[in-house]
């Protein structure tokens, strides 16, 4: 009869396994050892790396500790007759360097990898095969493992120029996308709406340009401000009534992160091992510059402020002149941006420059005759080229949104194409680079329901159409289809004020991300992952996670 109880209570744990084997994203291949007792995780368990896996078993270590209360010992020699260890081992042997692969049995959890990279992957797969409830010993199913990305270049942006979000804040937003397996965080630092980033050689960047004085209330274009009609016309912007002036809040918004912070959270990430690229917008969306600095702008003498509303594309005038002024200026802030940030690319914006404004300057006409430019978009490229011999100059690459493209694309420029996959396409034909993240399914900021819980963006991408997107475009031939690099999702902050609605926003799209960026296009399957979400969500309550309790009701 106890024999019989025995087996019986072994049947249940091992269902209860292979229920939480819930991993997202989905491994290349993963075997359930249903005859082998799980892995008993406790106070008593040990740690074992050689020196590349320092980085992994720390984040394990940091993540049992806050979680579960558990806080383990750590060896620095190796024993295979040690029993009870988790061990990471660095095999520069294996083939794929972002390949690892993860054994757990009665005895031990080894994690053998190609690379420290690697093997911080397998701690997150580790990560995702613990229980989601705390308990003083936790019980990890018997499983093989081999796993490796699908795609380079695995992202999402966060923009902090619409609101402002503090290190603390950003530090926890790299977790989440380290949890995710994902290598580039985006961070879009500049805007219309401010100026997020020291620049020591230019001071009023940030004690100017990173403060406004009110931000529109509900949804663009804010409540009073439906009767102001906006008329683009070749040569001019027409707004009626011509003295209107924008409602607001009237609530001062703002906030900058220090070089020093910056390089804190720079070192954060890179133990976390994801590379951080910043944006540093040119030549529009550039009213926060251009409050501080406004010589530089195309109407030097106008009063120009920090925006306070959204949608500033052919309504407002957020240009820089392309002259030599300008060109030695962002020069400058470049070089301390370069000298921060350790990552071999730099994202230059360009994007939504409205050519009425440059069309409107007799000194954007002289600067057009004087280079032979015969429109406002060469202008726009001849922008772009300048700042990318610059940036190439410092031994980095330009990344831009998919209007770089206009008036010919700088020669060794990455396109990250938002407005659909024709700036995508478009770059693989011309054999660069690119990065797929189309607004109306990598938008985390539109809706995920027809009807919302909160305020968003007035847009609809839910989550099966996430997860359904194919990043490589159809039509592209195989050797084009070598330069869609990999894709993101973008998270911008209109209608995104606090941390809770960034989370309530990012998941679970970003897991839905995550797959597809990483997971081999066979194995992609809906109702799967949706099965494996809800082993996530438990693990986002244990996380005290803010996502929709509607996923629930499936």
């Amino acid at each position: 009869m106890r024999k019989i109880i025995f087996l019986f209570l072994i049947l249940i744990s091992f269902k209860i396994s292979a229920q939480e084997m819930s991993i997202i994203p989905q491994p290349v291949s993963l075997q359930f050892k249903a005859q082998e007792k799980p892995f008993q995780l406790d106070i008593t368990t040990s740690f074992y790396t050689d020196l590349g896996g320092n980085s992994s078993i720390s984040f394990l270590d940091e993540y049992l500790y806050k979680y579960y209360n558990l806080k383990l010992k750590w060896f620095k020699n190796a024993d295979i007759k040690r029993k009870n260890m988790i061990n990471v081992i660095i095999d520069k042997g294996i083939s794929k360097v972002n390949q690892y692969q993860l054994k757990v049995d009665r005895n031990a959890i080894t994690i053998t990898a190609g690379s420290d990279t690697a093997a911080f992957y397998g701690i997150q797969s580790v990560i995702q095969l613990l229980p989601t409830s705390k308990s003083a010993q936790l019980a990890i199913p018997a499983v093989e493992i081999t796993d490796y990305p699908r795609f380079g270049y695995r992202a999402m942006h966060l923009d902090v120029s619409r609101h402002f979000f503090d290190v603390a804040f950003i530090k926890q937003y790299i977790d989440y996308l380290a949890l995710h397996k994902m290598n580039y965080f985006h961070w879009h630092l500049t805007d219309d709406h401010g100026w997020r980033i020291e620049i020591k050689k230019y001071p009023k960047l940030t004690e100017i340009g990173a403060w406004r004085n009110g931000s529109i209330i509900g949804l663009y274009p804010g409540k009073g401000n439906e009767s102001i009609k906006y008329q683009v016309l070749p040569n001019e912007v027409k707004i009626t009534p011509k003295d209107a002036v924008i409602k607001t809040d009237g609530i001062r918004h703002g906030g900058y992160y220090t070089q020093e912070q910056i390089k804190d959270v720079i070192d954060y990430a890179a133990k976390r091992y994801i590379t951080i690229i910043p944006e540093i917008e040119m030549p529009a969306h550039s009213m926060a510059l251009l409050e501080a600095y406004p010589e530089l702008g195309t109407e030097p003498n106008k009063k120009y402020e920090v925006a306070q509303t959204w949608g500033m594309m052919n309504k407002y005038n957020n240009v820089l002149q392309a002259s030599d002024t300008t060109f030695k200026f962002m020069e400058n802030v470049l070089t301390e941006v370069m000298a921060l940030f350790p990552s071999p690319y730099i994202h230059i914006g360009g994007d939504e420059a409205s050519k009425v404004w440059w069309k409107q300057s007799a000194v954007s006409q002289q600067i057009m005759k004087a280079n032979g430019l015969k429109n406002e978009s060469e202008l726009q490229s001849y922008f772009i080229r300048r700042m990318e011999k610059f940036v190439n100059s410092k031994g980095k690459t330009i990344i831009g949104w998919n209007e770089i493209l206009q008036g010919g694309l700088a020669p060794n420029a990455v396109v990250m194409s938002w407005q659909g996959e024709k700036g995508g396409i478009e770059a693989a034909k011309q054999q660069h680079k690119a990065i797929m993240t189309p607004e109306e399914k990598m938008y985390f900021n539109h809706a995920q329901f027809a009807k919302e819980d909160s305020l968003t963006a007035n847009k609809f991408s839910p989550l099966i159409d996430v997860y359904n997107y194919e990043p490589i475009p159809a039509g592209l031939t195989d050797d084009q289809a070598k330069y869609i690099w990999g894709g993101q999702g973008c998270l911008w902050s209109e209608y995104i004020t606090n941390p809770a609605k960034v989370q309530y926003l990012l998941f679970p799209r970003l897991d839905a991300l995550s797959e597809i960026l990483w997971s081999l296009k066979e194995k992609k399957n809906y109702p799967d992952f949706q099965k494996r979400l809800k082993a996530q969500f438990k693990r986002y309550d244990l996380m005290g996670i803010t996502y929709s309790k509607r996923y629930l009701e499936n």
